[in-house]
């Protein structure tokens, strides 16, 4: 059992290997589609922010909610671009807040602890092997 344990591991890291080497990063892309979903991430912190600068939170809540329905619509039945913001920014009942839009919905707000926990794993994980086995591949030792 355990040779083919570890010939069923090779075949895995060969596929990973062979689907990674041909990943290729699209940044318009990226924006583009972070351009249509952050706005519906963000509507909770529209909301907190529109609460705290002394809003009604019921009201605000079923404003916000009736606007990313209708923006929702519009993205998915007539692929348009999202409007959602244009909706909010319009809407007088959040006056209080629509100058503070850009800080709301700035991506980095939405990604947790990720930045820190992938240099903490660049750090003690991947480090040390690049360390371990540099040169290797030059050498011919590495299989890619």
């Amino acid at each position: 059992m355990l040779p083919q344990a570890f010939l069923a591991a090779d075949a895995i890291l060969e596929l990973a290997a062979d689907v990674a080497s041909g990943l290729v990063v699209y940044p318009k892309v990226i924006a583009k589609n972070l351009a249509a979903e952050l706005p519906f991430m963000a509507v909770e912190n529209v909301l907190m922010a529109a609460v705290a600068a002394g809003g009604d939170r019921q009201e605000l809540h079923e404003r916000l909610r009736r606007h990313a329905q209708a923006a929702g619509d519009r993205v998915k039945r007539d692929g348009a671009e999202n409007d959602l913001l244009d909706r909010v920014r319009a809407d007088p009942a959040f006056r209080m807040v629509r100058e503070g839009l850009g800080a709301v919905l700035a991506p980095g707000r939405y990604v947790g602890r990720a930045p820190e926990q992938v240099d903490a794993f660049v750090k003690t994980v991947i480090a040390p092997i690049r360390r371990r086995y540099r040169g290797a591949k030059a050498a011919g030792a590495v299989r890619v």
